[in-house]
C-alpha cells in the first residue's frame, strides 16, 4: 500500500464506520448490555481514540484531544460493562471527536512517512475496520436493518459441498515474513510445519448439510458433543444455529431485522466452535487445523491469496460487504486456491481446530494488547467474512474469538 493509498484506505475506512451508524436514530445507538458487543457511541470514540493515541501522541507526540479520552475510552483499562455507564459525549460530540481525530491523523500523515508510521497508521486502519465489521455484528445481533450494499449477488456456480480435496503430507511453511507490507503480532514468523496426508472440504459447509444435523436431534445427542460443548448446551438449551426458526414453510434465518427463507447452498453461518465440532462428529469428520487450512489455500506455495498475488476482486469473494449477506458457496471459481478449494477467503469465518497461542519466537509489538492477553482460551478462526474489508484478509491472517461464540459471521469445513 503506498502513501497515497494509505492515506485513501483512512478516508474509506472511516466513511464505512460513519455508513454503519448514519441511518440509526439517537435512541438506536443506545444499545442493551450484552457481553459480545460494545454501546455504539463507546465503539465509535474508541476508534477515534486508539488511531490518535498511536499516530498522534504516541508517534507525533501530541497533546490529547479530549483531556478524558483516557478515562473513557481505553479498551484494555474499562471493564467490558462499565462502558455502558460512562458519561459518554452525545452523538455530536462522538463525530466531532472522530472528525477532529482524522484531520489531525491525516495532517501528521507526511509525503514520505517513517516506517513506524506507516506500521502505526496501517495498525490504526485495520483496528478501525475490525471495530467497522464489529458494528455490523451489532446490528444483526440487535435486529437492526440490513446496512447498505453495493452491488447485486453473484449467480450461483452449482455447489459442490460435500466434496473433499487431497492434500499430500509433508514440511510446510506458515506465516509471515519480514517482507510482507503489514503483519500482525501474532503472525510473527515463518516457520516449518509437518502435516500428515489429509482431506478439506472443497466448500464450507452449507445450510442444506447442517440441516440434517439439526433435523437428526444432533443438539440433543451428547455423544457428537465435546465436554465443553456439552457444557455449552447444558447452560443454553440451544436446538439450532443463532437467528434460526421454524416458518410455516420450513426453516427461516433472520437476516438483520427481516426473517428470509433458509437458503439450502448458502454457507451455515452464526454458529460457534462446539457446534462444528459436533456436526464434524456427526457426519465423522472433524476441523481441520489451522495450518492444515493455510496449506489448502496456498498450495503449500508462498502466496497471500489462494488465486496468487492480485488482490481481492468481487469475482474472488465475498468480502468488503459489496454483497450485503452470504452468498452460495462456490460462486467465486476466480478464488479457488492451487488444490481446489473455494471460498477460503470471504463469506463466513472459519472455526479451526486450533488454540490460539503464540508462533514460535513469539513477541508482542508496541500494542501489547492485541495478542497476548487472548493466548489459550480463545480458537483460531480463518478466512474472513463478508463483512471483513477486501485489504484485511490474506491467507496467513489469523482471527481469534472464544469458542462459544455465534453472533459473529462463523461457518466452518471439514477435514478428514
Amino acid at each position: 500500500m503506498s502513501d497515497l493509498d494509505l492515506r485513501s484506505a483512512l478516508l474509506d475506512a472511516r466513511a464505512r464506520t460513519l455508513s454503519y451508524v448514519r441511518d440509526l436514530r439517537d435512541e438506536q445507538l443506545h444499545v442493551p448490555l450484552v457481553a459480545t458487543i460494545n454501546p455504539m457511541l463507546w465503539e465509535l470514540g474508541h476508534v477515534a481514540y486508539f488511531a490518535e493515541f498511536w499516530t498522534l501522541r504516541t508517534l507525533a507526540g501530541a497533546a490529547p484531544l479530549r483531556d478524558d479520552a483516557d478515562r473513557l475510552y481505553d479498551s484494555a483499562r474499562i471493564a467490558h460493562d462499565d462502558r455502558w455507564t460512562l458519561p459518554l459525549p452525545d452523538r455530536a460530540g462522538t463525530l466531532a471527536y472522530l472528525d477532529a481525530q482524522l484531520a489531525r491523523t491525516l495532517d501528521e500523515l507526511h509525503d514520505d512517512p517513517t516506517a513506524a508510521s506507516r506500521y502505526l497508521n496501517r495498525l490504526a486502519l485495520h483496528h478501525e475496520d475490525m471495530h467497522g465489521e464489529a458494528l455490523v455484528y451489532t446490528r444483526q445481533g440487535v435486529g437492526y436493518a440490513h446496512p447498505p450494499s453495493a452491488a447485486a449477488r453473484p449467480q450461483p456456480r452449482g455447489s459442490r459441498s460435500g466434496e473433499h480435496v487431497r492434500v499430500p503430507g509433508g514440511t510446510y511453511r506458515i506465516g509471515a515474513r519480514p517482507t510482507d507490507p503489514f503483519v500482525f503480532d501474532n503472525e510473527k514468523w515463518e516457520h516449518e510445519v509437518h502435516l500428515a496426508p489429509y482431506a478439506i472440504a472443497r466448500e464450507p459447509v452449507t445450510n442444506a448439510e447442517f440441516v440434517r444435523f439439526v433435523e437428526a436431534e444432533g443438539y440433543a445427542n451428547a455423544t457428537h458433543w465435546s465436554d465443553d460443548g456439552r457444557a455449552w448446551i447444558a447452560e443454553t438449551a440451544a436446538m439450532h444455529p443463532l437467528h434460526w426458526r421454524r416458518g410455516a414453510q420450513g426453516w427461516e434465518r433472520r437476516s438483520f431485522d427481516c426473517w428470509i427463507p433458509l437458503a439450502p447452498d448458502e454457507p451455515v453461518v452464526n454458529v460457534n466452535a462446539f457446534e462444528a465440532e459436533a456436526y464434524c462428529a456427526f457426519v465423522g469428520k472433524r476441523l481441520p487445523t489451522e495450518a492444515e487450512w493455510e496449506i489448502a489455500a496456498t498450495g503449500g506455495t508462498r502466496r497471500s491469496y489462494p488465486w496468487g498475488e492480485s488482490e481481492p476482486t468481487p469475482q474472488h469473494a465475498n468480502v468488503d460487504g459489496l454483497y450485503g449477506e452470504v452468498t452460495e458457496v462456490g460462486a467465486f471459481a476466480a478464488g479457488e486456491s492451487p488444490f481446489g478449494v473455494r471460498d477460503l477467503l470471504g463469506n463466513v469465518w472459519e472455526w479451526t481446530a486450533t488454540a490460539f497461542g503464540p508462533y514460535p519466537g513469539f513477541a508482542p509489538d508496541p500494542y501489547r494488547e492485541y495478542s497476548e492477553p487472548w493466548f489459550g482460551d480463545h480458537r483460531v478462526l480463518r478466512g474472513g467474512a463478508w463483512t471483513t474489508r477486501a485489504r484485511m484478509v490474506t491467507t496467513r491472517w489469523r482471527n481469534f474469538y472464544r469458542p462459544q461464540r455465534r453472533d459473529i459471521f462463523t461457518g466452518f469445513r471439514t477435514c478428514e
